[in-house]
């Protein structure tokens, strides 16, 4: 069993502009096509059903770097990029938020129908993945989005998230059915949101005497008002510390998503980040092949390509500081700086251009993007670290208006020396 961690992600309203969808899902699609290329669809529902990859990838992809929307946004755009071309990658997402969540049993069925798949098995997995984070764990979140994404093969993994007002924080839970031993103790692989203190969790390992004690009191008939004052001294009787405090012992490690809006020094590897910007900045020695295959390329779009390759093609140890990804093309809210659309549309173009060489057998340009993230640590090792990351990001937004940088209010602004009124 995969423990993946958990972290806060405040809870964020509002739609994500159009400018901004369509570019998601462009790179959503490219993304999926180049993971499934190199290490088949299981590859990528690993990598789905990683949480600090996840919000990696929403980060990449222009989202607000902290938020509980990414959830949202990058299911969405998934679905919209994936669902077209089901037969030639062999994946196929089902489900989405509110209403759409619903619909997940008939499209399963349908799915089960076009590709002979069992559908109502598929459709079982994901009542309960559902029933088990709502009910299950009782831990004062109820959900409102649910996506199942499933493959060719029958492997799937589901993306869910429930939302707490009170205390204005969302949590995500991730499923992998490869690690699934049984969906009623510890069935995940992570569970993305804040150590609140003890919840009530059913599924946890130490809490099996609890089960078998509520379910034998269920059994009896009851009243529901006497079943509920039995079901809990039964509990108790079976395991005076569950199952309340076995959940603590089965705490996932969490990364917490702050709620302060700017990204700061604390929320990124510094020298991670730094390797990267050394890459497309600083003067290198051009017996890269990489940089070279990379024709016409500018610095700041190497840049963004070399945090997209680190997505693609790095392991799960790079994943620890989503916020750095951000640094790719920024965040519709403005931070750590405006959308680059120009930037963003060349990194587009670059994979896309990638991925149809690759389809026609001529893979250099996808074997060149792969090689900056392995370029870039390589230069990690030697880079010396420097808290320059405020530097870094007034850099980028005093540039913005140069690249066509964008956020939800409007076009980026002149710097202050430049404007004429």
């Amino acid at each position: 069993m995969t423990k993946a961690g958990s972290a806060d992600l405040p809870l964020h309203y509002g739609r994500v502009p159009t400018w901004l969808a369509e570019r998601m899902a462009r790179l959503g699609r490219a993304v999926t096509e180049t993971v499934v290329m190199d290490y088949g669809t299981a590859g990528f529902l690993q990598r789905l059903s990683d949480p600090f990859w996840f919000q990696s990838l929403g980060c990449v992809m222009g989202m607000d770097w902290h938020s509980s929307g990414i959830t949202t946004s990058v299911m969405g755009a998934l679905k919209r990029a994936i669902n077209p071309l089901s037969g030639e990658l062999g994946l196929h997402v089902c489900g989405g938020r509110g209403k759409y969540s619903r619909q997940t049993p008939d499209e399963l069925r349908l799915l089960g129908d076009k590709t002979g798949l069992d559908g109502e098995r598929l459709t079982t997995a994901s009542r309960l993945t559902a029933k088990v984070d709502n009910t299950a764990i009782q831990d004062g979140f109820q959900l409102y989005l649910h996506n199942f994404i499933v493959a060719r093969t029958g492997e799937w993994a589901v993306v869910q998230q429930g939302m707490n007002t009170g205390i204005r924080t969302a949590r995500r839970y991730h499923w992998h059915s490869p690690t699934l031993r049984s969906f009623v103790e510890e069935p995940h692989t992570a569970i993305y949101g804040p150590n609140r203190g003890p919840i009530l969790n059913l599924t946890a390992a130490g809490a099996a005497p609890t089960r078998d004690a509520i379910l034998s009191v269920a059994l009896t008939g009851l009243p529901p008002a006497e079943l509920s004052r039995a079901a809990h001294e039964a509990a108790l009787r079976a395991n005076p510390a569950a199952p309340r405090e076995a959940a603590t012992a089965h705490m996932l490690p969490h990364l917490t998503m702050p709620a302060h809006h700017d990204v700061r020094s604390k929320d990124i590897d510094i020298k991670r980040l730094g390797a990267v910007l050394a890459l497309a900045h600083e003067k290198q020695p051009m017996n890269f092949e990489s940089l070279l295959l990379l024709e016409g390329v500018g610095p700041r779009t190497l840049q963004a390509l070399t945090l997209v390759s680190e997505v693609i093609h790095g392991t799960p140890s790079r994943f620890s500081d989503p916020a750095r990804f951000s640094f790719a093309h920024g965040g519709k809210d403005g931070h750590p700086f405006p959308v680059p659309l120009d930037v963003y549309d060349e990194t587009l173009h670059q994979l896309e251009r990638a991925v149809t060489r690759a389809k026609l057998g001529r893979d250099d340009s996808a074997r060149a993007i792969k090689a900056l993230s392995t370029i870039s640590a390589t230069l990690e090792k030697d880079w010396i670290e420097q808290d320059r990351v405020q530097e870094w990001i007034g850099h980028e937004r005093a540039t913005s208006y140069l690249h066509g940088g964008m956020t939800v209010t409007g076009p980026a602004r002149l710097p202050p020396q430049l404007q004429l009124f």
